[in-house]
């Protein structure tokens, strides 16, 4: 695989090697489940009186692992330890910091098949999404090393005073704040946990990890890869546990200095007006979701807008924040593209996402699963057509995990709150529309503004970036409408509700966020 380079755009045609080096993974990994997992807190395993099962989304009945169900004294050791480690951390040199990540990286690169097998085990996700996380995960931390070289750690030798006399200089330099909390989803546990915690990382931040409860067990096999990196103790600990209970004790510490979170909008904006209530205004970096469009031209390649936009409706059962969930089409194209549509989606394998030839695994949990079925039936309620889907899927294994059928729907009036809900499952709505005008005055009137995906004219696409209202931007992409951003090639963040930064992950702006500014002015 030297000359593979696997990222989202390039994972539809890898080589035989890599579906080897995962059938094997799975299968011995399947021969390891059960085992029991601690928090890590100050270099050590920690353990509570309390536990839970990791059970996979694809049969309920295959226990991955017990983890620790620790509560609010377990936040405050874990934030403890990481006060304490920062002053050491945050004055190692950068250069030694950046040692330290990229031996972390390499270790995840090293464990791909074994971490992408728990990753379909875990989230259901099909290998070529799994093994994508685990490798974006690396290239999220490679690339943070990168900038804080590019940058020289965020040093910068400003003007001189013109003092006469006098020899005066000054300095701006990037510290880091302290302790970083990192508040992880469960679509993507390794690149939303370790992105994040690696930016934080590299800045000289020490950090706080709590994942998702569905995920917990993958989101740990991540940490190892810190441990294993040699991150001095106290600088890189992970708890698990309830959000009402582990979780809130660690958003209201005053122990934290900065906050990474990916989530609900909902859930986000109280964060975010929370902690504008303490005694100083602390940063919180937020991505909040997206009820992503598609606008499709009358100019339009339909074979290529098809495809991109299947592969971003139902890539890992439309529970991407970036997922295709809104598409938008000229009139005169409306029934051909349909036809398309309708054909590409009825052919995904549905199943069991560590096989080769599945494409749509399980949602992720049995709320999620309910939430599919009450959606479909308000659908109907609402006067709209299933072009594709609107029912679970049942008999045999299928009655072992939350399979839902990838669900395209038409008719549904553009009054219904479905066009603005965030729904995160594999159903997307699609309507006619007269002209590119009515379609991005639909596309902007939501609150969210994650991603958007366009197919047109060279001309249209230009006027199409320009008036759309999202943080990343994807036009006559085949390889998906909405999603496949990657670090260094398409940064990932969003407008308006979508995040609270305005700057994305993999790009040229991100490290800063987890830095504040200070001026060093000395006269001789």
């Amino acid at each position: 695989m030297k000359k593979f380079k696997l990222t989202y755009s390039t994972m539809f045609n890898p080589p035989e090697e890599l579906h080897i080096g995962f059938d094997k993974a799975v299968e011995e990994q399947k021969q390891n489940m059960g085992k029991e997992y601690g928090m890590f807190i100050n270099g050590k395993e920690v353990f509570a009186d309390e536990k839970f099962e990791s059970r996979s989304p694809i049969n309920s009945d295959w226990v991955l692992a017990h983890m620790q169900k620790g509560n609010a004294s377990h936040a405050q050791q874990a934030l403890a330890a990481a006060r304490k480690a920062f002053p050491l951390w945050s004055r190692t040199p950068w250069q030694k910091r950046v040692e330290f990540l990229r031996k972390a990286a390499a270790l995840i690169e090293e464990r791909i098949f074994e971490l992408g097998a728990a990753m379909a085990l875990d989230v259901g996700k099909n290998r070529m999404e799994s093994l994508g996380d685990v490798q974006e995960t690396a290239d999220l931390i490679y690339y943070s090393c990168y900038q804080m070289e590019k940058n020289n750690g965020y040093i910068v030798e400003m003007g001189k005073d013109p003092l006469v006399g006098y020899d005066a200089s000054n300095t701006s330099v990037l510290r880091p704040y302290g302790v970083w909390l990192v508040i992880s989803p469960f679509n993507f546990p390794f690149a939303l946990s370790g992105g994040p915690a690696g930016a934080a990382l590299a800045t000289g931040n020490t950090v706080v990890i709590k994942p998702a409860t569905d995920t917990a067990w993958i989101a740990r096999l991540l940490v190892d890869c810190f441990r294993d990196a040699g991150i001095p103790d106290g600088v890189l600990n992970f708890v698990t546990g309830p959000g009402s209970t582990l979780g809130q004790a660690l958003v209201d510490s005053p122990e934290v200095d900065g906050i990474t979170f990916t989530g609900s909008f909902d859930v986000g904006m109280k964060m975010f007006q929370e902690y504008g209530k303490r005694s100083y205004v602390r940063p919180v970096i937020l991505e909040l979701g997206g009820k992503n469009p598609v606008i499709v031209s009358k100019n339009a390649d339909l074979e290529r807008a098809a495809l991109g936009i299947v592969r971003s409706a139902f890539g890992l059962q439309g529970q991407k924040c970036s997922a295709a969930s809104r598409v938008l089409i000229e009139d005169a194209v409306y029934d051909d593209l349909l036809g398309r549509l309708k054909d590409l989606a009825s052919k995904l394998v549905i199943g069991d996402p560590t096989q080769r030839s599945t494409y749509a695994g399980p949602v992720i949990n049995a709320g999620a699963y309910k939430d599919f079925q009450n959606f479909c039936a308000e659908i109907t309620a609402g006067s709209g057509t299933f072009l594709t889907g609107g029912q679970v899927k049942t008999g045999g294994i299928f009655d072992k995990g939350y399979f839902c059928m990838p669900t395209f729907v038409t008719d549904l009036p553009l009054s219904h709150r479905l066009w603005t809900h965030e729904m995160f499952l594999p159903i997307a709505t699609i309507g006619k529309v007269n002209n590119l005008e009515e379609a991005m005055q639909i596309a902007n009137s939501v609150n969210y503004g994650l991603t958007a995906g366009f197919y047109g004219s060279a001309a249209e696409t230009e006027w199409f970036f320009d008036h759309i209202q999202a943080g990343v931007t994807y036009a006559n992409r085949p390889q998906g409408a909405t999603t496949g951003a990657w670090p260094g090639f398409q940064p990932f963040g969003g407008a308006k509700g979508s995040g609270s930064s305005g700057k994305n992950a993999g790009g040229h702006y991100y490290l800063p966020l987890y830095m504040h500014e200070q001026i060093r002015s000395s006269v001789k």
